[in-house]
C-alpha cells in the first residue's frame, strides 16, 4: 500500500545495472544548489570513469592531486552523463595556466570549476574573467577571509575541513547567509547530518575505490567457483 503522506517514486534497474554506488539517502535532505536549472544535493567525488558511470549521485566533483590536465577533463565528461565540476588548479598550477584549463572544461561541458584552496586572488579573478559558468574554491579553515574570495568572483564554496567541516560551515554561515556551500560529509550518516545542519548546500561524498567494490565481487566470485567444485 502507497502511504498518501509520502512522494512514492518508482525505482528501475536492470539485472545488469542494478549494482551501482549509491550516495547515503540522508543527503537528499539538503536544500541544494540549482545551477542553470539543475538542483545539485549529492557530489560524487571521484576521477574513476567506471564509479562516474554507474552511481546514483546528482553530480560529479572531480578534483585530483596532479596538474590539471584538457584530457582528463575530456574523458571524464565524455564518459559521464551527469553534470560534473571539474578541478582547475590553483595550488601548484595557477594564473593564466588555469584559466585556459578552466575555459577549455566549460567548452567541454563542464557544469562549473572548482579551484584548490591556496588559489591566488589573481588567479581567481583571471578565470572568473574567462569563463561563463560558476567558480568554486576549496575552503579548509574557518580563518578564510571568504569576502575577498566573493569580491573577486568565487560563486560558491567548496568546504573540505575534515572533522572541522560542520564548525567551518556554522562559521561562514554567521556571515554569509546565502552564499552557496558544497560540503564534504563523511562516511557516516550521523556527520553527514551534523553537515547539512550547519549549513551546507550539497554534499560530496567520497566512495569507496574500484579495488575495494571488486573485492566484494571477487568474493562472491570465488565462493560460486568452490560451490562447482564441492571446495
Amino acid at each position: 500500500m502507497v502511504d498518501n503522506n509520502q512522494i512514492y517514486i518508482p525505482h528501475l534497474t536492470s539485472r545488469l545495472r542494478r549494482n551501482y554506488v549509491s550516495v547515503p539517502p540522508i543527503i537528499q535532505t539538503a536544500s541544494g544548489i540549482n545551477i542553470f536549472g539543475k538542483t545539485i544535493r549529492s557530489l560524487i567525488f571521484t576521477t574513476d570513469v567506471a564509479i562516474i558511470e554507474n552511481t546514483n549521485a546528482d553530480a560529479v566533483i572531480a578534483v585530483y592531486p596532479f596538474t590539471p590536465q584538457p584530457s582528463i577533463t575530456q574523458a571524464l565528461l565524455t564518459i559521464a552523463d551527469i553534470p560534473v565540476l571539474c578541478g582547475v588548479g590553483g595550488g601548484l598550477t595557477q594564473g593564466i595556466r588555469s584559466a585556459d584549463i578552466a575555459l577549455h572544461a566549460e567548452f567541454q561541458g563542464a557544469l562549473g570549476v572548482v579551484m584548490n584552496a591556496p588559489t591566488p586572488n589573481e588567479t581567481i579573478q583571471a578565470v572568473k574573467e574567462r569563463v561563463d559558468i560558476p567558480v568554486a574554491i576549496t575552503i579548509v579553515s574557518e580563518h578564510t577571509n571568504i569576502q575577498e574570495k566573493l569580491d573577486v568572483g568565487v560563486d560558491m564554496l567548496n568546504v573540505s575541513g575534515g572533522s572541522k567541516t560542520p564548525s567551518i560551515v556554522t562559521a561562514i554561515r554567521k556571515s554569509f547567509p546565502y552564499i552557496p556551500i558544497i560540503a564534504t560529509g563523511g562516511n557516516t550518516e550521523e556527520s553527514i547530518k551534523a553537515t547539512i545542519k550547519a549549513g551546507a548546500n550539497a554534499i560530496s561524498f567520497t566512495p569507496p575505490s574500484t579495488a575495494e567494490l571488486f573485492k566484494e565481487r571477487m568474493e562472491i566470485y570465488r565462493a560460486e567457483e568452490n560451490a562447482k567444485y564441492n571446495k
